[in-house]
């Protein structure tokens, strides 16, 4: 299925992926252009460079949408305009925390605030540069400014998380358009947010390996080497493994997780239930509570939970689907990878050796651009299929909303009848039955 997505729609995630790149590519000089006078307006204007990347992965899955057999059966697409629209604003929506939280753990985020901070700093240089040759004088106070947990920034997030809340309370008296103000007041807090916890960990993690354990740990290690060989080697295999292990697993699980959150609204996997004394008693205190704490306690986690269930019920349908659909993602996810950097060094052997100032730093951008405009249809059409493929594995236990067999039978044949449509489409039945005929007449 996965080479039929390609052949039908790699026009258009070529499209988006670009668009999506450019789209990043000027929010973050736009942000520099205004930060380099305002520190505050290039800060504000910075969270649209990941959302210009968020609506491109968005629109890369959507557009594979139609072509997933068994999550049509499930859920068809919507056919009216309004209502596809609605449902991409939905799918954005609920894809910016998994999204921002991933970019940031892939280090995209830390590097779109390094990009802002050249280009504030170099317009800030050009501004100094035109005062010294105008013999004028100018006050670069509360421009540029690097991330951090301020006043002000406190501020940002606390208004723009109270915007977003207030657009949810009374989005049917508001204008359609106020959703994409919601959609970037959601961007904006859980960037910020997400920034600053990635701050905090990487000065934990720092403090962490100044402590005497990790030098005792490493003088252990020291010590276990130079008594026998082959532990020392074991040691560093194990600790190697088990570094890769978590990107190797991590990363194609997580866009994974994104996918099920943009495609599963209407999938709604058995999730896990929770049983037990400790469980009862704590349903019992809080029946116990009064009853105006309650529904400040309901408001307090719908909204958080809310934000947390299509992320928790797109990890539990890639646990129903079982080791081997998962592993065998995992694996094409990190061949896909592996023919990314292939194709980097065949483009290098191509085009030979060359000087680095004339050559390389005006070249290398626009011919690396190659390999993902190879990687990134390929990586996007897995993601789809492996999504679909779970839930084609999943037909026949409650992943429709009503639960109704009836309905997982019919989605079933619905399937069936896709799958079929789709080979005869592609010519693979006629083919079948020509070589039959061939066989008989042979």
């Amino acid at each position: 299925m996965g080479l039929r997505l390609l052949a039908a729609h790699w026009p258009a995630l070529l499209a988006w992926y670009l668009a999506g790149s450019l789209g990043r590519y000027l929010s973050i000089q736009l942000a520099g252009l205004v930060g380099g006078y305002s520190a505050l307006g290039g800060i504000l204007l910075l969270p649209l460079a990941i959302l210009a990347k968020l609506v491109s992965v968005v629109a890369m899955l959507l557009v594979l949408r139609d072509g997933m057999l068994r999550l049509s059966a499930i859920a068809p697409s919507p056919v009216d305009r309004a209502e596809r629209l609605r449902s991409f604003r939905d799918a954005l929506l609920s894809a910016v925390l998994p999204f921002i939280a991933v970019y940031a753990v892939l280090g995209f985020l830390r590097d779109d605030v390094a990009a802002y901070l050249r280009v504030a700093l170099a317009v800030q240089t050009d501004r100094r540069w035109a005062a010294i040759l105008e013999e004028t004088t100018l006050d670069t106070s509360g421009t540029v400014a690097s991330l951090t947990w301020e006043p002000w920034t406190i501020v940002v997030v606390v208004l723009a998380f109270a915007g977003r809340w207030a657009w949810k309370r009374w989005q049917k008296a508001l204008p359609r358009w106020a959703a994409l103000i919601a959609t970037y007041l959601e961007a904006l807090w859980i960037f910020l947010a997400a920034y600053f916890v990635g701050e905090a960990l990487g000065q934990v993690t720092a403090w962490i390996d100044t402590r005497q354990a990790m030098v005792w740990l490493s003088d252990l290690r020291q010590a276990v080497g130079d008594l026998f060989a082959p532990l020392g080697w074991t040691w560093d295999a194990v600790e190697w493994i088990l570094g890769q292990a978590g990107v190797v697993l991590f990363v194609p699980l997580a866009w994974l997780t994104i996918a099920g959150v943009i495609y599963g609204r209407t999938v709604s996997p058995q999730g896990v239930q929770l049983r037990g004394a400790l469980v009862d008693r704590a349903r019992i205190r809080y029946g116990s509570l009064p009853q105006r704490l309650r529904r400040r306690l309901v408001d307090l986690g719908s909204e958080v939970g809310g934000r947390l269930r299509p992320i928790w019920q797109a990890i539990l349908l890639m646990w129903r689907g079982g080791p081997i659909l998962i592993g065998g993602y995992v694996l094409l996810y990190a061949l896909i990878l592996f023919l990314g950097q292939g194709l980097r060094v065949v483009l290098t052997r191509l085009v030979g050796p060359h000087d680095l100032f004339d050559f390389w730093v005006i070249a290398a951008t626009p011919l690396f651009l190659l390999v993902p405009l190879v990687v990134e249809p390929l990586r996007t059409v897995l993601i789809a299929a492996t999504y679909d493929a779970t839930v084609g594995a999943l037909i026949g236990a409650p992943v429709v909303t009503s639960g109704d067999d009836l309905e997982s039978e019919e989605a079933r044949q619905l399937v069936r009848d896709g799958e079929l449509h789709a080979e005869r489409s592609a010519g693979v039945v006629g083919n079948e039955i020509g070589h039959r005929d061939g066989e008989r007449h042979g």
